[in-house]
């Protein structure tokens, strides 16, 4: 049995984690997970489901792209959906945050939207490295 391979068949890319685009998954996860326990002390129910629901999101690209599935499930072309998401994501996140700046009664709240700033501008970042990634048919340059 292979080092990388779970007992179900399930192929683990470890090197994910290690490579630029793993470290601002993971990065936006810890930076998501802190904003959501901000918006969840503040007791603000809105901001709680869209940083719950980025999280979840982001968590099973994560996962998709760790555990190879993405090289399972081939009939959607997940790079750029994760583009789409990253965008989107960045987009929503940027709204509430600007919202929850605004309308803030509670510390929790502007901490929380400061957060969701931080992780806005990495998924920003994420979604600008992979989009330079896409080939969309064109030919590849010849590395040497």
């Amino acid at each position: 049995m292979a080092e990388n391979q779970s007992p179900g068949g399930v192929e683990v890319d470890v090197g994910f984690l290690k490579s630029r685009r793993g470290l601002l998954k993971i990065s936006e996860l810890v930076v998501l997970f802190v904003a959501f326990v901000c918006f969840a002390v503040a007791a603000r129910p809105a901001y709680i489901a869209v940083a719950c629901v980025e999280f979840i999101v982001t968590l099973a690209l994560l996962l998709l792209y760790l555990l190879k599935l993405h090289k399972i499930f081939t009939f959607f072309f997940w790079p750029l959906i994760d583009v789409f998401n990253s965008f989107f994501a960045a987009a929503s996140m940027g709204i509430i945050s600007i919202i929850a700046i605004s309308t803030y009664t509670v510390t929790g709240t502007i901490v929380g939207a400061v957060m969701g700033f931080v992780v806005m501008v990495l998924w920003c970042v994420d979604g600008y490295y992979l989009f330079m990634k896409i080939t969309f048919n064109q030919q590849r340059a010849v590395q040497s």
